[in-house]
This record gives C-alpha cells, sequence and structure tokens, in this order.
C-alpha cells in the first residue's frame, strides 16, 4: 500500500531565509483560487506517520517502508488491530489503509498529549477511494480509535489567522501543531493531486 502524499503547506517557503519561513504566495494555484471556499480544518498532530495496512492479512508501515515504529506503539497497534481482522474484511476489499499518527511519549513532542503511544485516525483509503469524513468517523468507532478532532471550517485566511494567533489543542492546555485543511467537498488538482493543506504555528515564529 502507498505511503501517504505530501501535503503541501498553503504559502511558498522563502529560499533566502533557507525556507524556514513563508511568502505570500500560494503553493499552488489551486489553494488560491478556493481560498475564498468552505474549508474544513482538523488539528494538526505532532507525531510520526503510521500506516494499518490490510491486504489479506494486517500489517503495519511507517512514513515509509524502510520506518522504523516504536516497539510500544507497535504492542499498541497489535492489540487494537489484530484481534479484529473480520472488521477489515466486512468492506469487501483487499486493498485498505487506515491512515494516522503514532503519537504520544517520546514521539517528536508527543508527551504533551498522553502519558502513552498511540495511534489516531485521520484518513482511510479503500481501493482508489479517499473516504469522506463522516466515514472516517464510523470506521474509526468500529476500530474503537481516536480520529483527529475538526476544529472549525471557513477560508484559507481564517485558517491562517487561526494558526498564526495560536489555539488551544483539543488534548491540552498547549498551543495546538498547527491545522491541516481540506475542501468540505472532496477536490483534486488537474493531475490527480488531492487539495489539501497544511499550516504549523511555529512557520510564524521568530
Amino acid at each position: 500500500m502507498k505511503t501517504y502524499h505530501k501535503i503541501q503547506t498553503v504559502f511558498k517557503r522563502d529560499p533566502e531565509t533557507k525556507f524556514k519561513t513563508l511568502l505570500s504566495e500560494y503553493s499552488i494555484p489551486e489553494f488560491e483560487y478556493l481560498k475564498n471556499n468552505e474549508w474544513v480544518f482538523t488539528e494538526k498532530v505532532d507525531g510520526t506517520n503510521i500506516r494499518i495496512i490490510f491486504d489479506g492479512n494486517i500489517s503495519f508501515g511507517g512514513k515509509t517502508d524502510r520506518a522504523q515504529i516504536p516497539s510500544e506503539l507497535v504492542n499498541n497497534l497489535n492489540e487494537k488491530f489484530l484481534p479484529k481482522i473480520e472488521i477489515f474484511e466486512s468492506f469487501g476489499s483487499t486493498e485498505i489503509c487506515l491512515y494516522g499518527e503514532g503519537y504520544g511519549p517520546k514521539i517528536q513532542n508527543g508527551g504533551k498529549y498522553r502519558d502513552d503511544q498511540d495511534f489516531v485516525l485521520f484518513d482511510v483509503k479503500i481501493g482508489e477511494w479517499w473516504l469522506q469524513r463522516i466515514d472516517i468517523e464510523d470506521i474509526g468507532k468500529q476500530f474503537e480509535i481516536d480520529v483527529v478532532p475538526i476544529i472549525g471550517c471557513g477560508t484559507l485566511k481564517d485558517m491562517v489567522d487561526q494558526v498564526e494567533k495560536g489555539f488551544y489543542s483539543t488534548w491540552g492546555n498547549f498551543i495546538g501543531e498547527g491545522i491541516v485543511a481540506r475542501p468540505s467537498t472532496e477536490l483534486k488538482t488537474r493531475s490527480g493531486d488531492r487539495i489539501i493543506t497544511k499550516l504549523k504555528h511555529k512557520d510564524f515564529l521568530k
């Protein structure tokens, strides 16, 4: 199963600052065209990309096929998913991937989220279809796993303003890492890439 696609930052990065700061130019023309449309904002989690893969059997992958997954997290994933293979089988497809973040102590700054290492779901692909949010939430319920929270809706300017100002995380009394936003209706670019973007609070810190 393919690794998760790259998510473009809203704006281009400035090469003169070694790409550490942002320019005021949208990174792709589709963002500028859709900037005033309604986007759905979910909280970005500071963790490591994890794939739960079903192709007749259940396996786990990181951001790349060579990425190492912490042993505590692997144990957690085994407990959550291996006893529930019948749920995967009920979807009627031999290619299923749950995409999410492994987070918690010793994973990036994950110790601020929780006391143990766990998995939070943010996307699901069955065959060639990316599922809608309502279906992702339903799968989260079936597997009894968390789904990244929706923290608002609005234009891309609303997203930028919220991330630049900073907002308290759903997980606790600390500033959230950022926002991942996608149009309220799933869209793709002319080349077939999903239209989805992100922005981090640290991009505005000097």
